[in-house]
């Protein structure tokens, strides 16, 4: 999927969950440059023989095998990617720290008001 698509479909998910807020706008962008990242790297990936473990020569001619360094990169993605949807709300654990936020300063300025009538 492309960056324009995923920034339509990141935009309607925090809609359809009441998250959205326009200056959330930048970090959707970069969201969505990060999926469109992963696509490309896990298509690399899936091109390269889609092997998780690889044998790598060092300098000194010995083989050792290690990670794919593309699969590792798509697992990169994929964690900075999280991060980011978390803070946008669309996952449980970050949907519901936005919804406490929004509950606490509601409450905050409900007591400052009820504060600031009883100092009049």
């Amino acid at each position: 999927m492309t960056k324009t698509g995923y920034k339509k479909r990141i935009k309607k998910a925090c809609t359809e969950a009441g998250t959205y807020r326009p200056f959330f706008d930048s970090v959707i962008d970069t969201l969505a440059g990060i999926m469109e990242r992963r696509d490309m790297a896990e298509e690399a990936f899936e091109k390269s023989g889609g092997r998780v473990v690889i044998t790598h020569t060092n300098k000194a001619g010995e083989k050792n095998l290690e990670q794919n360094p593309m699969l590792r990169l798509v697992n990169d993605l994929n964690r900075d990617a999280l991060a980011y949807w978390r803070d946008l709300g669309l996952t449980p654990a970050g949907y519901k720290k936005l919804n406490a936020d929004v509950v606490k300063d509601n409450n905050a300025g409900s007591f400052e008001a009820v504060l600031s009538k009883i100092l009049e």
